[in-house]
């Protein structure tokens, strides 16, 4: 494959139950193509982690995913509130949720350390009262 296969996702920043399906629409689409299934376990977890993140954090955003030759590269783009401090927040277990997020079982303080794990590389770029861009890539 010589081309890139590009995909692009709205994520509803108000409705928990549609988390998430970016990610599993991702896993169908590779599944399709193909791909290893350790391939699609790694990017459909990263994804759904990111998805719920912005669900949480920041009212939504986008989610871009980008399937190259020899690897796959997702893009999560949102304009909430940013991260303050991004070496305490990729701490296992540190959480800015509100208590009302965590009564729903989310909040848990994993969801950038699961992306980090689950990908060959991550970089944030963050802004205070402008938002994040989170770009994460699994090497195939």
């Amino acid at each position: 494959m010589s081309d890139v296969v590009k995909f692009h996702f709205d994520v509803d920043g108000h409705d928990f139950s549609s988390a998430g399906e970016a990610s599993v629409a991702v896993k169908q689409k590779l599944r399709a193509l193909g791909y290893p299934p350790d391939i699609i376990r790694k990017v459909s977890i990263a994804m759904y982690e990111g998805e719920i993140n912005m669900v949480i954090h920041a009212s939504g955003g986008t989610a871009d995913v980008e399937v190259h030759e020899d690897k796959i590269v997702i893009i999560l783009r949102d304009t909430g509130p940013g991260i303050p401090n991004v070496e305490l927040a990729m701490q296992e277990g540190y959480s800015t949720a509100r208590e009302n997020i965590r009564v729903l079982g989310f909040g848990a303080g994993m969801g950038l350390p699961n992306m980090k794990k689950y990908t060959d590389s991550m970089q944030i770029d963050t802004t205070v009262g402008q938002g994040t861009t989170i770009t994460m890539t699994v090497n195939l």
